[in-house]
């Protein structure tokens, strides 16, 4: 993998991407040749049903699964040509995930949850923990370095669990379901926040969702059926005025 991928590409490049799971009668073709750009500093919301291909599209964006034929290249790089220990690489230093389940580990302290990735990643311990800080009150949670998973409410595990993937300064982050576990009022503020950290840092984000509301906050929804891509629409004019009402 180079060291410093192409900043003149888009940062996600599908070409005749398909992904087939099983084999023969049992073959279930997930995604069927898609064709796909994401621009950096591009929010895109991916909506369809159970079973649409949204997920799969997802895993292969993340560098956890890979396409069966086709192309994947994040920023230039051909990633269906990467060994499994420079995808992980990849996914260590450029990628952050958000997951509607939180994924914090429970015998750990939100510091711990955000640091533990920071000290693997090569950071000292004491540049990990001034990160740590830096990105919980980023995100609107500050001095909860020390509380464990079952001392915050729901929206402040999923705050930190973007603290978390924005610690690494990825160039994407992949929000699969951030809001599904969380009430209204909630799920509408790590949108807000979500954007801003969009609009403000630059940050690419790719959102998954179920949700019609959560998908306006995108610049753009694709929405997938039996692995293909039915419907590509910008956000209506005037949408990202709405939200701030």
């Amino acid at each position: 993998m180079q060291a410093d991928p192409d900043p003149r590409a888009p940062l996600v490049a599908f070409a005749g991407l398909t992904r087939i799971y099983g084999e023969g009668e049992a073959a279930v073709v997930a995604l069927d040749a898609i064709d796909l750009t994401i621009a950096r500093g591009e929010f895109t919301a991916f909506m369809g049903a159970s079973g649409s291909g949204k997920s799969t599209a997802m895993n292969i964006m993340g560098c956890l699964d890979v396409p069966t034929r086709g192309s994947y290249r994040f920023a230039g790089v051909p990633v269906e040509a990467l060994s499994r220990a420079e995808r992980a690489l990849l996914r260590r230093h450029y990628l952050g995930f958000v997951f509607q389940g939180f994924n914090l580990i429970p015998s750990l302290t939100a510091g711990e949850n955000i640091g533990w990735p920071l000290e693997f990643s090569g950071l000292t311990r004491a540049d990990a923990k001034r990160r740590t800080a830096c990105v919980l009150e980023r995100v609107g949670v500050p001095g909860r370095e020390q509380r464990y998973p079952a001392e915050l409410s729901g929206g402040e595990q999923q705050r930190v669990a973007i603290a978390r993937a924005i610690a690494t300064e990825p160039k994407l982050i992949l929000a699969d379901e951030p809001t599904g576990n969380l009430d209204s009022h909630t799920g509408r503020l790590i949108l807000d926040l979500l954007r801003e950290l969009n609009v403000e840092d630059g940050v690419t984000v790719v959102l998954v969702t179920h949700n019609m509301f959560a998908a306006s906050y995108g610049d753009r929804t694709l929405e997938l059926r039996d692995g293909r891509i039915v419907r590509d629409v910008a956000s209506p004019q005037g949408t990202a005025s709405a939200r701030d009402t």
